[in-house]
């Protein structure tokens, strides 16, 4: 309820469908700059709350950086070194794939689900988009001293700790706990409050532990998504931008500025998340030439390009 038309789906010249959703653009001091929907609504972020979630890790005292720390914001597609980074993770904590408890998996990624299952190989959590996120969990938890076994119990100190930072970084109370599709507990913010803490993730001082997130994040985007990702490509022709989609139509973006985006679709449709992105950058003022293959999605007929999904005449004006 309160969600917009944001997204259009056009097949030749007939508007055959509609997105509806939210979305909202904060400033450099996380204030509102741009809305539509209800901003302020509550929603769960999903996948886009683990650069978040890493940056409490490194305030409790988790050490990593570059790749690996990337990999632990990641929503990876499962190609070998994300599978091999995980691993690398545990293996510096102590800890062998066993103490994964993120739920069993396949690759999501087209090209590497192709060749494991081709390989005959079964599902396992190494394989699930979230190890690197939960490698990095246990690391934490290692490094502490705090019990691997219960890790994803909202009352850990873990997830104790992130809460807090959530809370911190978006400025804004969590008012829901759920539990993730990897298990891990999710919490409820409002994509106001999202948006306001990528900004300031994107533009925290070099030395700061927010800078760190934020900079492996730029360095190493193909960690934090994969082969063919949207997320990965933004990041890769953007400098300085971080990204990171989330399931149920959730995606978020924080500028070096201080800028940040937010956005959910209604729906639950991944297609039109980095249409609506792009438009909103555009509107902020972004260059995004390098990335307009983002601005629309081919509508196929007989496999051929018939229309697109584009933006809204709201956002794209």
């Amino acid at each position: 309820m309160g969600h917009e038309v944001v997204a259009e789906v056009w097949r030749g010249d007939f508007l055959e469908s509609v997105h509806h959703g939210t979305v909202v653009a904060t400033d450099a001091s996380g204030a509102p700059v741009l809305s539509v929907g209800r901003p302020g609504d509550v929603a769960f972020p999903r996948s886009s709350n683990k650069p978040l979630q890493a940056l409490a890790m490194l305030r409790s005292g988790l050490d990593l950086d570059g790749e690996l720390l990337a990999l632990a914001c990641s929503s990876h597609s499962g190609e070998d070194f994300h599978v091999a980074g995980a691993l690398r993770i545990l293996a510096a904590a102590g800890l062998t794939e066993d103490a994964l408890q993120c739920t069993p998996d396949l690759p999501i990624g087209e090209a590497a689900r192709t060749r494991h299952l081709a390989a005959g190989l079964p599902a396992a959590p190494k394989y699930m988009n979230c190890s690197g996120k939960h490698a990095a969990m246990l690391a934490t938890c290692v490094a502490n001293g705090w019990s691997t076994a219960d890790y994803l119990d909202p009352a850990h100190p873990l997830q104790v700790a992130t809460r807090e930072t959530i809370e911190d970084v978006t400025g804004e109370p969590v008012t829901e706990v759920g539990v993730d599709g990897c298990g891990a507990p999710i919490f409820a913010l409002t994509l106001t409050g999202l948006a306001r803490a990528f900004g300031r993730l994107a533009s925290a001082p070099e030395g700061t532990l927010e800078h760190r997130v934020a900079a492996a994040m730029n360095a190493h985007p193909q960690w934090v998504g994969g082969t063919g990702r949207d997320v990965t490509e933004l990041m890769n022709a953007l400098p300085g931008v971080i990204a990171k989609d989330g399931a149920e139509g959730v995606y978020a973006v924080g500028l070096p500025t201080g800028e940040g985006v937010a956005l959910k679709i209604a729906d639950g449709s991944s297609r039109a998340r980095a249409v609506v992105v792009i438009a909103v950058l555009k509107r902020l003022g972004v260059d995004v030439s390098a990335v307009e293959g983002l601005a629309t999605v081919p509508v196929l007929g007989h496999g051929r390009a018939v229309g697109a999904v584009k933006p809204s005449l709201a956002l794209a004006s």
